[in-house]
């Protein structure tokens, strides 16, 4: 069976590790990943430190993964440290990269026209365009900063911007594409609501269906609404074929569905949006 690709994603910045800002874009990473077809081994929160960017990005590498996504610390301000700390950890120079330089400049001359005024390029606009040496500039069409792209010892490393328009149009216009050309698979998934089953008494239920459909990821989900409870089963695999990936999934659905039902339960499938 073909291997999914392995992503560690690594996110930077103190304001998530105090509780400032939610990680929503480790949060969309994973699922946009998954939805091509990748397996998110790995999510790790680090502050904005160029010792520990280094010693965790020296750390992924050493497992090998497919993709080392970072996101943030890659704009104008002291605290942005992510490409000095990847640099530090691979002893690769930082230089001003002519291709990046370009970008930046083209942003700001933009800008300028915008307000009618002539922005210069300062040391803090132009370390934007200071890259790991070997490094490729990745077009952002959003923001300002550009995303970076790396390759080390067949490992991709991706930084993307921290702000999450940016850091979604980057991903994709530019990575998403190499995603779906290395990645073999494709995902599917579902999920059904279970009403008047205990989750004690689903556990086993669970265990015989898996044992039937072992490539079935099975994962439940105890809610509680207005009115009561209920359990959301959310059931995922992946493929080469979106045929068979399907036919997993429904197969899987409806051994889950029977036996619920022969328990006294009640099973209906759920819509993306629930």
């Amino acid at each position: 069976m073909v291997e999914q690709l392995k992503f560690e994603i690594l996110t930077i910045g103190n304001e998530l590790l105090i509780g400032k800002i939610l990680n929503t874009n480790a949060h969309w990473l994973s699922k946009r990943i998954t939805s091509l077809g990748g397996r998110v081994t790995r999510i790790i929160t680090i502050g904005d430190d160029i010792d520990e960017i280094s010693s965790t990005i020296r750390d992924c590498l050493a497992r090998k993964p497919d993709f080392i996504i970072t996101v943030g610390g890659l704009g104008p301000t002291f605290d942005d440290k992510t490409l000095e700390g990847i640099a530090h950890a691979l002893n690769l120079r930082l230089e001003v990269n002519s291709e990046a330089l370009d970008m930046v400049r083209v942003k700001y001359e933009s800008l300028g026209r915008t307000r009618g005024e002539k922005i210069e390029l300062t040391p803090a606009r132009i370390k934007m365009a200071t890259l790991p040496e070997k490094a490729k500039p990745l077009k952002n069409p959003v923001g300002t900063a550009p995303g970076v792209l790396l390759e080390v010892d067949g490992v991709a490393i991706v930084c993307l911007p921290g702000v999450p328009e940016e850091m979604k149009a980057i991903f994709e216009g530019s990575i998403s594409s190499i995603i779906r050309k290395q990645s073999k698979l494709v995902f599917c998934e579902k999920s059904l609501r279970l009403e008047k089953i205990y989750e004690s008494d689903l556990a086993p239920l669970i265990d015989q269906v898996l044992r039937m459909n072992p490539r079935v990821y099975i994962k439940s989900h105890p809610k509680r609404e207005e009115g009561g409870a209920y359990i959301e089963l959310h059931l995922s695999t992946s493929d080469e074929s979106l045929e068979e990936c399907s036919r997993l999934i429904d197969v899987t659905a409806s051994e889950i569905k029977k036996r619920v039902v022969e328990r006294g339960g009640r099973v209906t499938e759920m819509s993306a949006g629930e």
